[in-house]
């Protein structure tokens, strides 16, 4: 597993996996919990990881739909 995507925007993590699902690429959202331990507050940063084999076609579709990623 590769983290493709950090971000504390939870709508951008949807959005993601839904372009992601589009193409056939199953991602798995880490961290969507952790809000109950920080209050809800939206500080700590959400991951999207995707399998080793589709993090340049995942890369690839982000950058096509202009989403910036670390």
């Amino acid at each position: 597993m590769k983290e493709l995507l950090r971000t504390t925007d939870p709508l951008l993590i949807t959005r993601v996996a839904d372009l992601l699902a589009a193409e056939g690429i199953q991602s798995f959202p880490l961290d969507q919990h952790m809000s109950v331990l920080e209050g809800s507050l939206g500080i700590l940063p959400r991951r999207l990881m995707v399998a080793d084999r589709d993090l340049f076609m995942a890369r690839a579709i982000l950058r096509d739909n202009r989403i910036h990623h670390d």
